[in-house]
């Protein structure tokens, strides 16, 4: 058990990942902080307030390298302990890319025939929460709010009561959550919703998923009933009660549009404009994966260039891929797919000085992108499925000169907050798609700007630091300010 103090309430924060990365530097490992949208919101809750962190190192097997040493030194600057798990390299193939990745992702994205149902990557993810909570439970204390990320541990809760652990537990769901007539080909579905509902709290990224999710919950266990309106309501099942509720993540929005305003950053947009001679720009940004709907965004481009002749030479559009999972096929063939849709486009409009398609196959700096969101015209978000999309929040916090416009894929979890002002479209409507893009570009000024204002209000108003709160506040009706900073609490490591 852990050596904090008795009756001291922390947050204890479990996640596949750890909110750092480990990099190789000059021959020397270094700990470096994570980028993304939890660590952003998590850090401020747990630093100095004796909160916790547990996951996976993702260590290299280099013999030389001392985890636990580099992530003290981590510890003592951050202001809040972490606590690994270590997982073997067959346990990594079988729970994370087999069972979280070959199933939970193209399942719960409406993506199913890219289903693997192998019976040992469930085996493998079962024994790695396990894993994940004798973890949790050596770690924390009957006082302490255990706050689970993600469909890599929707077992936690389970497995903590197995063990006779008592601990307030809440799960959120960043990927959506699929309806009864999809999740019912899971072929271990029974006992996915019977893990779920062990949680005190679960919360997912729109009131869509969390009523697919009581449609799953109600055709396996019919005498579930849900009470309450609004955003969280209250389930019975048996003598059982737990709460659903409805919590669309976001972004620090000021982070990103005070960044958007920097002198350096603003020159950055502006050399970006300037290298496209000041013609329109439609920008994409993604990590490389076949939920983001990539190719169908290039041919869409495509399709505008053939139906519209007059935007011919006068627009330029951008995509930012981020590399992702390089070493399996599938992401390498979508590599190939792109950049083969990239040429046709290239191939068929281009003359001297016009190039269509910019592509970019590579992470950016945090200034750059944010320099590319402030110097494109339309942002392009259009994933096939998504159970938000930050890049859409992101793109309106840095459009400062509030010109910009948002065209949004329905199907992004994004589109329920967003969907008043942002221009909507069905991603597998390439027409549909070039049609939208030819009027966002023909908008008047005024127009733009009017638009532009109510989504950015509401993203600065639903920022990350309104999300924690919001989650605290139905798990245990607490706020972020309520956990009060002390002397940082060192604990025991594994």
């Amino acid at each position: 058990m852990s050596d904090t103090q008795p009756g001291l309430q922390r947050l204890v924060v479990v996640s596949n990942r750890l909110p750092v990365a480990l990099k190789k530097v000059d021959d020397a490992w270094a700990v470096k902080q994570g980028a993304g949208g939890l660590v952003t919101a998590m850090a401020p809750v747990l630093k100095n307030r004796g909160g916790a962190w547990i996951g996976w190192a993702g260590a290299s097997s280099d013999p030389d390298m001392d985890v636990d040493g580099l992530l003290s030194d981590f510890c003592s600057d951050a202001g809040y302990d972490l606590a690994t798990v270590p997982l073997t390299k067959q346990e990594v193939d079988d729970y994370y890319f087999g069972f979280s990745n070959e199933i939970i992702w193209p399942l719960f994205h409406d993506l199913q025939t890219r289903c693997r149902f192998h019976p040992r990557y469930w085996r493998a993810y079962l024994d790695v929460n396990f894993k994940f909570a004798e973890v949790v439970a050596r770690k924390s204390t009957p006082d302490d709010y255990i706050w689970v990320q993600d469909y890599h541990l929707m077992h936690q809760a389970f497995f903590l009561k197995s063990m006779g652990v008592k601990r307030n537990t809440g799960f959120f769901l960043h990927i959506p959550f699929p309806p009864p007539d999809i999740f019912m080909k899971l072929p271990w579905r029974w006992k996915v919703i019977q893990a779920l509902t062990e949680y005190d709290l679960v919360g997912f990224q729109t009131v869509q998923d969390r009523r697919n999710f009581m449609g799953c919950l109600q055709r396996l266990m019919p005498e579930a009933k849900a009470e309450g309106r609004g955003a969280v309501v209250t389930v019975t099942v048996g003598n059982r009660r737990f709460r659903l509720g409805a919590f669309p993540i976001s972004i620090d929005y000021n982070q990103f549009s005070g960044l958007a305003k920097r002198p350096e950053v603003a020159q950055q947009a502006f050399d970006v404009k300037e290298a496209l001679r000041h013609r329109k720009i439609i920008l994409g940004v993604d990590r490389l994966d076949y939920t983001k709907g990539i190719p169908e965004r290039i041919q869409s481009f495509h399709t505008l260039l053939r139906r519209y002749p007059d935007m011919v030479g006068k627009v330029n559009f951008i995509q930012i891929a981020v590399p992702s999972r390089e070493e399996v096929d599938e992401y390498k063939e979508l590599r190939q797919e792109i950049e083969q849709l990239v040429g046709r486009v290239n191939g068929e409009f281009s003359f001297p000085g016009w190039v269509p398609v910019h592509y970019h196959y590579r992470s950016l700096p945090h200034e750059e992108l944010v320099a590319y969101y402030s110097a494109a015209d339309i942002g392009l978000v259009t994933p096939l499925r998504d159970g938000m999309n930050l890049v859409a929040k992101e793109y309106c916090a840095c459009n400062n000169s509030g010109s910009g416009v948002l065209v949004l894929s329905e199907f992004a979890g994004a589109a329920a907050q967003l969907q008043k002002h942002a221009y909507l479209v069905n991603p597998y409507d390439m027409e549909g798609i070039a049609k939208a893009l030819h009027r966002a570009l023909h908008w008047g000024r005024d127009e733009r700007k009017a638009s532009m204002l109510k989504l950015r209000e509401q993203v600065r108003k639903n920022n990350i630091f309104w999300w924690v709160d919001s989650f605290l506040q139905a798990g245990i009706s607490k706020k972020l300010d309520d956990f009060p900073e002390i002397e940082t609490v060192q604990f025991e490591r594994q």
